[in-house]
């Protein structure tokens, strides 16, 4: 049986139809459902001189490899790079449909394209991002992770305004953010006993709590007390310097504290290349690393290797759980 990965395009006016275009390309040995619209799609595969061939979505039963459509209505036309709030819900009900596939098992993962947040919330639908729908919709506390070709990122808060950053730092939330990381890269990764590096908070970790005390009342407590339960940790380290090789070396995964500390290093290292992987979850979900990229799309400018990458890693870890049984 080959395995049903869900895909959704994401923010219809941005570069998602593009990549999903792109995608639908390459040959597969799976099962890729684009949970959409297909005149969307079909409309920017015209637009960009492509062809766009795919069959309608009839259950896993009847499934072969190659490339499907579940089709969901775009509420309004869609025109390249001009945002409408008018189809922000469109957007949402594509994301809902596929996770509760994934949920009723009729889809083995999820792929998302990029959404535009900012057009979601003009519509008046609240929307913090694909990990916090996802967690609401799986009733879950997932983790962010992105992960590229010898470095994985996870975050121990996601889409948080800086200044709110510090008061969500605690210890219940570093021990559980940091249990679902070390499960997810032993159940997910095949790492029996995974090596996680935990950055501090402040410059230079705090300098002993003469540059912020987050790191002496709060990280490095919890980070002993997992250690005291078999968990391999590093840190609290100084963020500045946790990403060179000498600190790498040996570790499955960073642990950063917030977004911009630890996702512009590893998209500098294989922007083309990252992958967004929510943990924590019921089944598989992974994403591109970029944005909508408005004044791409239709331009033939997209570059699909990010949607690609992201599929082969929803496959990958699909295919070890089948191995495992």
């Amino acid at each position: 049986m080959p395995a049903v990965i869900a895909v959704t395009p994401g923010e219809p006016a941005g570069i998602g139809p593009d990549v999903c275009v792109g995608l639908a390309a390459r040959e597969t040995d799976a099962c890729l459902v684009y949970v959409g619209d297909p005149a969307v799609i079909a409309a920017r595969a015209q637009l960009l001189g492509r062809s766009f061939a795919y069959s309608p979505w009839r259950g896993r039963a009847l499934a072969t490899p190659g490339h499907y459509v579940l089709p969901v209505s775009a509420a309004h036309p869609v025109a390249a790079g001009r945002l409408d709030p008018g189809n922000a819900a469109y957007v949402v009900a594509t994301l809902e449909q596929a996770i509760d596939g994934c949920l009723a098992r009729e889809f083995d993962a999820l792929v998302t394209g990029p959404v535009h947040k900012g057009a979601i919330n003009d519509a008046g639908i609240a929307f913090t991002g694909h990990t916090e729908l996802l967690g609401d919709r799986c009733g879950a506390e997932p983790v962010m992770m992105l992960a590229c070709p010898g470095l994985r990122v996870a975050l121990a808060t996601t889409h948080l305004p800086l200044r709110e950053v510090s008061r969500h730092i605690t210890r219940e939330r570093l021990e559980r953010v940091i249990r679902v990381l070390h499960r997810d890269l032993v159940r997910r990764f095949g790492l029996a006993d995974p090596v996680i590096a935990v950055c501090g908070l402040n410059p230079h970790a705090g300098e002993s709590g003469h540059l912020g005390s987050e790191e002496t009342e709060v990280i490095g407590p919890a980070l002993d007390r997992l250690r005291a339960q078999g968990l391999r940790l590093r840190g609290p380290l100084p963020a500045d310097t946790a990403f060179i090789p000498q600190q790498l070396e040996g570790v499955d995964a960073v642990l950063a504290m917030y977004h911009d500390q630890g996702l512009p290093v590893l998209k500098h290292h294989d922007f083309a290349h990252a992958v967004n992987i929510t943990l924590g979850l019921p089944f598989p979900r992974t994403s591109v690393d970029h944005g909508t990229a408005l004044e791409l799309a239709g331009t033939g400018r997209a570059d699909p290797s990010s949607l690609y990458a992201a599929v082969q890693a929803a496959l990958k870890m699909v295919r070890a759980a089948h191995e495992r049984g």
